[in-house]
């Protein structure tokens, strides 16, 4: 096995106080289902689906080794990524969408959830990587109740769309290393439009502030290996329909000038937006991202990665 890079935080808490954050987990999710901002109230612990498409099973479609995120997430050995099934958004141009919405993956117990955090951290993973995991954060908790009692110790990352409730979050804190969450809009109409929740910067930005409460900004070890802290993804949309001048504003003015910001240039038209006739059934163009690159020195947040057009 690894030595350890990090104690990550799971570690400090003792079992019965980890114990107790997976019976509130499970709590919100009896007798209806309150684990994701939208409170559907499906009963899915009773085999209802809720607005997210999950019902009492866990779906898991891939766990392996990334190498395609952040640097300081997969370093040289790689992001140990958990891929959830179903999510709490329905983003009409989802890039993800047949994981996200069409529900590819595989049942699985949470006894192998466990098993798989376990396979990972042999594998030389420097994280433990929880993608899509806000509709699922009570059976990521007991899994890692129980990997914590075969020996896992690597730090883990919460790797979210950015629309997560205040409960879970509190439920989270001690318990995530790493916040990898999304601020994808400034507006609630765009929201509501292309990924069907009109509340999302209201929730995003209280989420994020409670992130920055419990993780700080980001820090790396002396290999350049993210250990704990904030790093926000900000894809930019075409025709700025991201908001982006307002999400950097909020981020340097309301969470820290020194937190650690992905700019991504990777959106293209997936799902339903290449059929739509609408300005998001194209890419972005180099003049839009070097607005939004420009953003970034305007308002003084000099720390984070950017991609290549």
């Amino acid at each position: 096995m690894q030595t350890m890079e990090h104690g990550a935080s799971y570690l400090q808490l003792s079992e019965q106080e980890l114990a107790e954050r997976v019976r509130r987990a499970y709590d919100l999710m009896r007798p209806s289902c309150r684990l994701c901002p939208r409170e559907c109230g499906a009963e899915r612990l009773e085999g209802e689906a809720g607005a997210c498409g999950a019902d009492h099973r866990l779906l898991i479609s891939s766990s392996n080794l990334h190498h395609g995120e952040e640097p300081p997430i997969s370093g040289w050995r790689g992001s140990g990524t958990l891929f959830l099934t179903h999510c709490s958004l329905s983003c009409l141009y989802c890039q993800n969408y047949p994981i996200s919405q069409l529900g590819h993956g595989v049942e699985t117990e949470v006894e192998e959830l466990a098993g798989m955090m376990i396979r990972l951290q042999e594998l030389g993973a420097h994280n433990i990587n929880w993608v899509t995991p806000t509709h699922e954060a009570a059976h990521l908790l007991d899994g890692l109740h129980r990997a914590r009692r075969s020996g896992l110790e690597i730090p883990i990352v919460y790797n979210s769309s950015g629309y997560d409730s205040l409960d879970v979050l509190k439920l989270l804190n001690g318990v995530v290393d790493i916040y990898l969450p999304d601020m994808r809009y400034a507006d609630g109409g765009i929201s509501m439009k292309y990924s069907g929740v009109p509340d999302y910067p209201e929730v995003n930005r209280k989420a994020i502030l409670e992130m920055h409460r419990q993780a700080g900004d980001l820090r790396l070890n002396s290999d350049g290996i993210a250990v704990r802290g904030l790093l926000i993804r900000h894809l930019v949309l075409p025709l700025d329909m991201a908001g982006t001048e307002k999400v950097l504003r909020f981020i340097s003015k309301k969470v820290s000038p020194e937190t650690s910001i992905s700019l991504m240039s990777q959106y293209f038209p997936a799902h339903k937006a290449p059929d739509m006739e609408d300005v998001i059934s194209r890419r972005i163009t180099p003049e839009e991202y070097d607005r939004a690159k420009a953003l970034l020195k305007q308002y003084g947040l000099t720390r984070g990665w950017i991609q290549e057009i």
